[in-house]
């Protein structure tokens, strides 16, 4: 199992609301500054905020651990869905022994998190909110996959199954890193799969303002603060300010 740690009340003190956080290593995702700003925004003595560390993130640095996705896809070897299926089983166990609320559940992501995020989410049902920054929605726009066959992973593929939660993301106009674009038709083909659903109103949201940091593929403090406002008034029915 990959490495585990979570913000908020001991795991006796009963079911609470519940976040799970996907971005580097679980304690880089909780602790090191920037990455760790929407889980501190977020942080209340009401829900727990869970982070399980990514493949490969929590013996490499971030900037080779997609090469090591890359490489186990090259070689045959499905590490996306391994880790999926993982951090689901992980989730029911939670939900089995009470330490979460199944009616109270959040995923949050930042870049390559949004990607994990959201295909855990298309996993358990109980997910009902989904909140995104700079997501990572099609593997080959970055440049470790795009000698690779991984269009199978692209988030649009997920469509039928997540339709029907609220989402919400975040990303700069000219990210080149993960591609603005490729995140507009990710959003557009979520939305499209609710309206062929009957839901005429789906709460699915996209919000692109100026691009920030190396290669545009960068997200703000005031970003991060609204994202985690969103998120507790979906869980907490208020918002952190």
């Amino acid at each position: 199992m990959h490495k585990i740690e979570f913000l908020g009340p001991p795991l006796d003190t009963g079911p609470l609301p519940a976040v799970f956080y996907f971005s580097l290593s679980a304690h880089d995702s909780l602790y090191l500054d920037p990455y760790n700003q929407p889980a501190i925004y977020l942080s209340s003595p009401d829900l727990r905020i869970f982070s399980v560390s990514l493949p490969g993130h929590d013996t490499l640095p971030p900037t080779q651990a997609l090469r090591f996705w890359a490489d186990e896809i090259h070689h045959g070897r499905d590490v996306i869905s391994a880790f999926v299926q993982e951090v689901t089983a992980y989730m029911h166990h939670l939900i089995d022994q009470q330490i979460v609320l199944p009616e109270k559940i959040g995923a949050m992501g930042l870049s390559r998190g949004v990607f994990i995020a959201s295909h855990v989410a298309a996993h358990l049902p109980e997910i009902k909110h989904i909140l995104g920054f700079a997501p990572l929605t099609r593997l080959s726009t970055v440049q470790e996959f795009q000698d690779l066959d991984v269009d199978r992973w692209d988030l649009s593929h997920l469509a039928e199954k997540i339709y029907n939660r609220n989402v919400r993301c975040y990303i700069g106009n000219r990210d080149v890193r993960v591609g603005t674009g490729a995140c507009c038709e990710f959003i557009s083909v979520l939305a499209n799969t609710a309206f062929e659903q009957k839901i005429s109103s789906s709460p699915i949201e996209l919000f692109i303002g100026p691009s920030y940091g190396h290669k545009g593929h960068g997200t703000t403090p005031e970003i991060f603060r609204q994202g985690a406002a969103w998120m507790e008034k979906q869980l907490l029915g208020k918002t952190n300010g």
